[in-house]
């Protein structure tokens, strides 16, 4: 009873078919006694309604104590009978208790004539309305059981995707970082003084990022800003080898993204890229708003003679990106690569979200 009253709608649903029971009942009644229409109605409506909370409540606790599939058929079966025999034949004292209150007020619109017929068609009836409660409530509290279920396995499932996320997205600090220290380690007794530089932005790259930890999404604004610190860690190392340009849309600036989710992109054109040649190169990134998506192109050279390691999709970087775009978006995402001449590029697709548009 509480499954089906715990809402307006389900009350009213369940209270408007007890009605029309009892107006058809008050019907039967006007037809086989005989009896003026107003007071078989009278008659009938307030019974109908009266039982409908006295069965529906006793019909729940018992179907709540005796649940389908408990290996308990013939003790449910009983209890059931029983209890439907015995509320039958307190409606039908009911009834008559309610038809004297009736009869007692002396007028032509109260009251009918009570006979056997009667008597055994109430508690007929009311047998049957008990075991129609019971079966409302084991459907509901089955459809509850089941849409509890059901939750219960859609919250496992997140729990799951979210440590999974956690897990893809930890995978790229160590990766980084090792990175990182072993270029420190290098320049440490080349150039103390670009080690030290190195070590300040890394300082500050790993301030921000773990800022952005703490959030399932963060502009492409402050994406940016970290990917930057990234490259100013890169170009201590690198110097005028490396160069980059940006082409970001202002109306890009402020979608909201994945944290880390192009920093790997970045860190594999230099890693694939820019490391190889000892020319260097130019690492291009843009981002532009197409109307619901965000489209996002990291592009790097990357040297002739060599085939890159990339353009299998074994790399970490990429993998990464992959699995965590497809966790966030399901199909909405879609990330490709490929190589061109002597360029190699990766575009990434999403839907374009803001703040106000909600995560």
């Amino acid at each position: 009873m509480q499954e089906i009253s715990s809402s307006r709608r389900g009350t009213a649903i369940y209270l408007l078919v007890w009605l029309f029971l009892g107006i058809a009942l008050g019907g039967v009644i006007s037809l086989a006694n005989d009896a003026p229409l107003a007071n078989a109605m009278l008659f009938a409506i307030p019974m109908n309604l009266l039982y409908a909370y006295a069965a529906g409540y006793s019909a729940y606790y018992l179907c709540r104590a005796y649940p389908l599939g408990s290996g308990r058929t013939a003790a449910t079966a009983l209890v059931l009978t029983v209890a439907a025999v015995v509320s039958g034949f307190l409606w039908l004292v009911l009834g008559r208790s309610w038809n004297g209150a009736c009869l007692m007020l002396d007028v032509a619109w109260a009251g009918i004539a009570f006979n056997a017929q009667l008597s055994a068609l109430i508690v007929g009836l009311g047998i049957l309305l008990y075991g129609f409660a019971a079966a409302v409530h084991y459907l509901v509290i089955e459809f509850v059981r089941a849409k509890g279920a059901e939750q219960r396995e859609l919250e496992s499932l997140l729990m799951a995707q979210e440590a999974e996320l956690r897990m893809l997205r930890t995978q790229i600090d160590p990766h980084f970082l090792f990175n990182s220290l072993n270029s420190i380690s290098a320049l440490t007794s080349q150039d103390p003084k670009a080690a030290r530089r190195m070590t300040l932005e890394l300082a500050s790259f790993f301030r921000q990022s773990l800022g952005m930890e703490a959030h399932k999404m963060v502009t492409l604004d402050e994406e940016l800003r970290l990917i930057r610190h990234f490259l100013a860690i890169e170009q201590v190392r690198f110097g005028a080898r490396l160069l980059v340009e940006e082409q970001v849309d202002q109306q890009a600036v402020a979608c909201l993204v994945p944290p880390m989710i192009i920093q790997p992109l970045v860190e594999n054109a230099v890693k694939h890229g820019i490391c190889n040649m000892p020319e260097g190169g130019t690492i291009r990134l843009t981002a532009r708003r197409d109307g619901s998506i965000l489209h996002i192109r990291v592009d790097n050279p990357v040297d002739p003679d060599m085939a890159s390691a990339r353009s299998d999709g074994h790399g970490i970087g990429l993998t990464n990106v992959r699995q965590r775009l497809a966790g966030v978006y399901k199909h909405e995402a879609s990330i490709h690569w490929g190589r061109i001449d002597n360029s190699f590029g990766v575009d990434i697709a999403m839907p374009a979200q803001t703040g106000d548009e909600g995560e």
